[in-house]
């Protein structure tokens, strides 16, 4: 028995107070377990709407930017660092004259005989090399530059990467292409290429 402050006695399990208090109590977690569902369900979908938009906006803001080179290629040459500077030219030369003007006579010159492929689509050392690129190389008249876009050229040790601006088609319109790079990397030893990486990707024969 408890007694209010009128000195009035009641008893908690017989007396209608603790039901009712117990059955608000219920309809108020009832409600805030809503509120609470409601909630996280709006909250979800506000950030996707946000994600969407932001990626929206984003994309007209930050469109890709053109691929351009860093320098002219002369400058691109250039190094400190007689060794480095000689090992970018080892490189530049070897694609002006070898793999843009197709002497490929000239591979003894410029790869060691052991030459180590690390594109997937080329037999790996200088025979394989020469035997494969002989097939399609029309030997041209060799110029004083590269005629691709060079973006780059970078050494440091024994490694040498050349970049390139290179034009893709575009796999949303096959009638469309759009400009990326394309990397080449070399290691130099005892003053030739001895080894190289890429990006390329393995095709059908």
């Amino acid at each position: 028995m408890h007694t209010n402050s009128s000195g009035q006695s009641y008893d908690l399990v017989e007396n209608d107070v603790l039901p009712v208090t117990i059955s608000k109590l219920r309809v108020s977690m009832k409600s805030n377990l809503s509120f609470f569902l409601n909630y996280n369900v709006m909250k979800k979908y506000i950030i996707a709407i946000a994600v969407v938009l932001t990626t929206l906006i984003t994309n007209q803001a930050f469109a890709q930017l053109p691929v351009i080179p860093l320098a002219d290629q002369k400058k691109l040459l250039q190094s400190n660092d007689p060794k480095l500077a000689a090992n970018k030219k080892l490189v530049y030369d070897c694609w002006r004259e070898m793999l843009e003007a197709g002497h490929i006579e000239l591979a003894e010159q410029y790869l060691a005989e052991n030459y180590m492929q690390h594109n997937p689509n080329v037999p790996t050392g200088r025979k394989g090399f020469v035997e494969l690129f002989s097939k399609f190389a029309k030997p041209q008249p060799i110029v004083d530059t590269i005629k691709a876009p060079v973006v780059a050229i970078i050494a440091e040790g024994d490694l040498v990467v050349i970049s390139f601006a290179a034009k893709l088609p575009d796999p949303a319109d096959s009638t469309k292409t759009y400009i990326s790079t394309w990397f080449d990397m070399f290691r130099i030893e005892n003053g030739k290429l001895a080894e190289h990486w890429d990006g390329a990707q393995k095709t059908k024969n």
